[in-house]
């Protein structure tokens, strides 16, 4: 899937990704808005930046988020 700048997502799940960090997992079931999908490179494995609800900006592996509606 391909994420685009201001999409809706939640972190749904641990990633698989070696990016993941320990601390990632407290922002599991929150979300946020796609800031920044790294467009230009279209790289599945990138880290996607996102501003969490009340959370902060953070990046995360693509494997974890998911598209909500509102």
């Amino acid at each position: 899937m391909t994420f685009r700048r201001g999409q809706r997502v939640e972190i749904y799940r641990r990633s698989s990704d070696e990016s993941w960090e320990p601390y990632m997992d407290e922002y599991i079931g929150a979300r946020g808005v796609i800031t920044d999908p790294d467009t230009s490179k279209n790289d599945p494995n990138d880290l996607i930046e996102v501003t969490l609800d009340e959370k902060g900006t953070h990046r995360f592996p693509q494997d974890c988020l998911r598209v909500v509606e509102g």
